[in-house]
């Protein structure tokens, strides 16, 4: 026997240790470069509940006699009423469908209009009127004054006579006039309202406070129509200072519109108020009618306005900063989803906030990333606020990658 034969199981048991150490040492040199370079999955967030915020506002302050209605323009909802829903004689404040029908037939065009010039039969008109007690502005045969002069007496000064002549001057008789203004107010929706004369000295002119409060939103978006009844006084040729029936122009932020008064009706008003509300423009258009006079009727339209302005609240939908959901990854580092603005909304009145949260799942990223937004609502209107990052998430360890297989792959 010779020695060599001895020696080769050493040699064997010698290569399958160098085979285990090379295949473990290509094991950890694929395992250490897969670990510490995989991407690691992104974590979901911790969505938050959110409360929304509660607020209460005042009960509007009607006046316990006839009918009103009141809008803030553009809140829809916030249309209300109080007293009877029947049409009512609306007296002097059917001078204002009386202009309104005219100015359609026989626009300004942003100028003056065209002469009219008075003769015996409208001057007589004087007399007339101030035996029905109604009020009059003087007219002279060979007077002549532009039609934006007879508008504005008939509307500031609330002169019977000088609606008769604007009328008949557009339409040709008293029947043509009416029978314009009933087709006019079926186009504009006012069907609860009829005019059969253009002053309103009749009873028989009547609408309903919601119908008015449509006219005066027609009124208002008239430019001829808004600068008038928002005239406080003014020189016409022939006349000359003519002041407005309405007491309130000026007052409280009233813009208009237009009195009125006749036994049938008691004392009535439409009228129109601007606030500034949280930076923002409102006008408000309400009607008050059957008062007892209108020193009353002024005080419970004030006491309206203020309480209209009153239900008015600003609902702070969210701080920038607020926290809407928190992310915690594997490896310790947290961070929240947090508002990356402030928002606001004026509403009318009591309203339900709702809010939808969406989120991005999150890895390694900086403060101030974006990962989802809020979307809130409030009535029929929506704001939608960005959510970003409050704190840097890392990446994690060397150390951690190598000893989280689960986590890593």
């Amino acid at each position: 026997m010779t020695r060599v034969g001895r020696r080769r199981p050493r040699v064997l048991v010698r290569r399958a240790g160098v085979a285990s150490l090379l295949a473990l040492v290509v094991a950890i040199g694929g395992y250490v470069p897969l670990a510490l370079l995989s991407p690691l999955a992104p974590a979901a967030a911790d969505v938050a509940t959110y409360s929304a915020p509660v607020g209460s506002s005042p009960d509007l302050s009607f006046p316990t006699y006839g009918a009103t209605a009141v809008e803030a323009l553009g809140w829809d909802d916030s249309l209300t009423t109080s007293g009877d829903e029947r049409a009512r004689p609306i007296a002097s404040i059917s001078k204002v469908v009386t202009a309104l029908v005219v100015l359609d037939a026989k626009p300004l065009g942003g100028g003056d209009g065209p002469v009219l010039t008075f003769g015996p039969a409208e001057a007589s008109l004087v007399e007339a009127y101030r035996a029905q007690n109604g009020k009059v502005a003087p007219m002279a045969a060979g007077q002549s004054l532009t039609e934006r002069q007879v508008l504005e007496v008939m509307l500031i000064e609330s002169a019977n006579n000088y609606a008769e002549v604007l009328a008949r001057w557009a339409f040709g008789s008293d029947e043509a006039f009416v029978a314009a203004a009933r087709s006019w107010l079926d186009a504009n929706g006012l069907t609860s309202t009829t005019l059969v004369e253009p002053t309103g000295l009749s009873p028989q002119n009547t609408s309903t406070s919601t119908d008015l409060v449509a006219l005066g939103r027609l009124a208002l978006a008239d430019p001829d129509v808004a600068r008038t009844v928002g005239t406080t006084t003014t020189t016409v040729p022939g006349i000359g200072t003519i002041s407005n029936s309405n007491e309130l122009l000026g007052l409280d932020g009233v813009v208009g519109i237009k009195t009125g008064t006749l036994d049938e009706a008691g004392a009535c008003l439409l009228f129109a108020a601007d606030y500034t509300i949280a930076g923002q423009q409102v006008t408000v258009v309400g009607a008050m009618l059957g008062g007892v006079d209108h020193d009353q009727l002024d005080r419970d339209v004030q006491a309206l306005l203020a309480s209209v302005a009153d239900r008015f609240q600003t609902i702070d939908l969210t701080s920038r900063g607020d926290a809407f959901a928190g992310y915690e990854l594997p490896w310790g580092d947290r961070a929240r989803a947090v508002a990356a603005d402030g928002a606001s909304v004026l509403v009318w009145g009591d309203q339900t906030v709702e809010a939808s949260i969406e989120t991005d799942a999150v890895g390694a990223a900086g403060a101030g990333t974006r990962v989802g937004q809020v979307t809130f609502t409030v009535d029929d209107e929506t704001r939608v606020v960005p959510l970003e990052l409050d704190a840097t998430v890392d990446e994690p360890g060397a150390w951690w990658r190598l000893t989280h297989p689960d986590e890593v792959f």
